[in-house]
């Protein structure tokens, strides 16, 4: 005998179906929530791991400027002890330098000739004094021209002040000084640079340099 269903299987089935659908909605909706639950957590995680590097660079940073303002502070400090280590190197340069200065302007001074005042401004040095006349001053400036430690002197003025034949002529020149680095390179020359001024003399026909302006006018101003 033939089995017949009388039940409404349509139905049941098409609930069945709806529950499946059902249940993968919800499924996928979990597992969409989970995705996004996921997702939000490593997010968070890489905020978290960034912003801890951006604190360490920072602390990094701040070091660093502190080490560069140490460093700024060195470099001034190097600075002043370098000028220091110049002016006293330069001191020391030229403390021989003096000695021989005023040994030498008792060597060149003439008989007739007293120095009132002596100015250093670098290596130029300005004597004002009086002499007894104007051929003694350029006595003076001779004698100082062939000092090994003066050079090139310049004649700035020269004034007769009175009747007082000691004191009669008020005169003011400049020198150049030598410095210990120049005396150093014409004692390395040596021989070569005498020997260069012997041939000027000889083609000069043994005859001396003609005196500068400044020493002629001194000389033609003398009287007898």
């Amino acid at each position: 005998m033939a089995k017949i269903n009388l039940l409404p299987w349509r139905a049941d089935r098409r609930k069945q179906r709806e529950r499946e659908f059902y249940m993968m909605l919800a499924m996928a909706a979990v597992a969409a929530i989970a995705a996004v639950l996921m997702w939000y957590l490593w997010m968070n995680a890489r905020l978290e791991n960034q912003d801890a590097r951006n604190l360490y660079l920072k602390d990094q940073i701040h070091q660093l400027d502190d080490k560069l303002i140490q460093i700024k502070k060195l470099e001034e400090t190097k600075s002043k002890l370098l000028a220091r280590k110049q002016i006293i190197e330069q001191l020391q340069a030229n403390r021989s330098q003096m000695v021989h200065l005023f040994d030498e302007l008792v060597k060149t001074i003439p008989d007739g000739v007293r120095l009132n005042s002596l100015k250093q401004a670098g290596d130029t040095l300005t004597l004002e004094g009086v002499a007894q006349s104007n051929a003694s001053v350029a006595t003076y400036m001779r004698n100082l021209d062939v000092s090994s430690w003066l050079k090139r002197s310049d004649l700035q003025k020269t004034e007769a002040k009175g009747n007082d034949k000691r004191d009669r002529f008020i005169f003011g020149l400049t020198v150049k000084l030598t410095s210990p680095e120049e005396k150093e390179k014409d004692k390395a020359k040596g021989p070569a640079g005498a020997a260069g001024a012997d041939d000027k003399t000889a083609k000069a026909g043994g005859q001396p340099a003609p005196e500068p302006a400044g020493k002629a006018a001194a000389s033609a101003g003398a009287k007898p």
